[in-house]
């Protein structure tokens, strides 16, 4: 299932928000170099979600 652009940009900046909390409370490095280079990072990150609530999305994006 592919998800909506507007949807994949929504979850990036999610994304950057949540490190950069990580790395202000925690001072990480390695949050800090992935902030740095987002878009080598970005990639390799994975959105995991239950089966069931994808099949939700999916009847809904036939709508």
């Amino acid at each position: 299932m592919e998800l909506p652009e507007d949807k994949l940009r929504h979850d990036a900046a999610r994304l950057k928000v949540l490190i950069a909390r990580h790395v202000c409370y925690t001072g990480s490095v390695r949050g800090q170099l992935i902030l740095d280079n987002r878009e080598e990072y970005l990639p390799k990150f994975v959105k995991v979600m239950p089966t069931e609530y994808r099949k939700v999305l999916e009847g809904l994006a036939k709508r």
